[in-house]
């Protein structure tokens, strides 16, 4: 019959086949000192000799034990240090159970079990250090996912909210403002015999108009309707056909993605062509929107005189003043881990990139 053993285990019994070779091994040691201990009842008992018979041959038994562990430890089925402490108390037993047998007296193995017992705690100290900073970046990291998720609820609400005052702001005060506007022109059609008053009414009218665009304004900044009814692709494409300046659009997205994402893309393309035309209403530009890697890559490139950066716009408050402006575009972007970078060599044009987690 021939066997076969993988290199990983050569020589050495597993399972079954060590504890059968251990208990064959207990069963020598039993035999062989109890054959000493007759003996030594044979020849007239005294001094009980057998003892360092006995002695010899559970070392041999325990260190047929610990040899099994430290294979394991070895081959990563076992902690070393667990081990190590093992070793450590027989060594220390053995030493206690050796000065026993020699009549005890002067107390020698403390020496011996000081030593063996700091190095087993210098031990467990490195395995220790090298151990918290695992914990310490294991708790950071699950802090920073429970941030990221708060973060994200947190900003889905806003969008939603931010769209629910779009809605209302549409479907209702400027759904009245445009019935008051209809029913003030009717009014100013019935008092042309009183001209006096009809022109009180025809400013009234054009104060609701004023406001109907107020509104209107308002309601686009905060989520633009066909963001939300259509997308970003046909967001920026309505922007682009609104600007007065020529641009043109390369969309490469087939699908709708966060909401957030969206809105915060829409702004940077909205406030990038809003600076195209008041600081090169002579140039043209041009929108790029693609997936990649992961991230919503949102390029507004224009050829005007260039020069432009989000340090000079923070200080002149941006073209609409405030936290508008690129600075702002800047901390929206950033709020959702992104990058927005601006480069505007003199003379060349402008080229605004922001790179947004489409995924947050």
């Amino acid at each position: 019959m021939s066997t076969s053993t993988d290199n990983g285990a050569a020589g050495r019994p597993d399972g079954d086949e060590y504890e059968v070779t251990l208990a064959l091994h207990g069963m020598i040691v039993g035999l062989v000192g109890g054959v000493v201990t007759i003996v030594w009842a044979v020849t007239g008992a005294g001094y009980f000799w057998p003892m360092w018979a006995w002695l010899g041959l559970l070392i041999t038994l325990a260190i047929h034990v610990l040899g099994r562990h430290l294979v394991d430890a070895l081959e990563g089925r076992a902690r070393p240090l667990a081990v190590h402490a093992e070793v450590t108390i027989f060594i220390c037993g053995l030493e206690l159970v050796i000065w026993a047998m020699t009549g005890g007296g002067y107390f020698w193995p403390i020496w011996p079990l000081v030593g063996f017992g700091s190095i087993l705690g210098v031990h467990w100290l490195l395995v220790n250090r090298e151990l918290l900073p695992t914990r310490r970046e294991r708790q950071l990291t699950e802090r920073v996912d429970v941030l990221t998720r708060t973060r994200r609820g947190a900003l889905d609400v806003q969008a939603a909210e931010l769209r629910r005052i779009e809605r209302d702001l549409h479907d209702g005060a400027q759904a009245r403002l445009v019935a008051l506007s209809m029913q003030l022109g009717r009014a100013e059609e019935r008092l042309e015999d009183q001209p006096e008053v009809a022109a009180l009414v025809r400013q009234a009218r054009g104060e609701a108009g004023a406001a109907i665009k107020e509104l209107r304004d308002l309601a686009r900044g905060i989520a633009p309707p066909v963001l939300a009814d259509r997308g970003l692709v046909a967001a920026v494409e309505s922007l682009g056909q609104r600007s007065p300046v020529p641009v043109t659009v390369d969309a490469q997205i087939d699908r709708r993605l966060l909401p957030v994402v969206e809105t915060a893309a829409y702004f940077v393309v909205a406030e990038a062509l809003t600076n195209v035309a008041k600081h090169a209403p002579s140039a043209s530009a041009r929108v790029t929107l693609a997936e990649r890697d992961g991230l919503l890559i949102v390029e507004i490139a224009d050829d005007g005189p260039g020069g432009a950066s989000i340090d000079d716009d923070a200080r002149t408050g941006g073209s609409g003043g405030g936290s508008t402006g690129l600075a702002g575009l800047r901390n929206r972007v950033e709020a959702l881990d992104g990058e927005l970078r601006v480069t505007s060599p003199a003379g060349v044009g402008t080229a605004i990139r922001a790179e947004l987690p489409h995924g947050i």
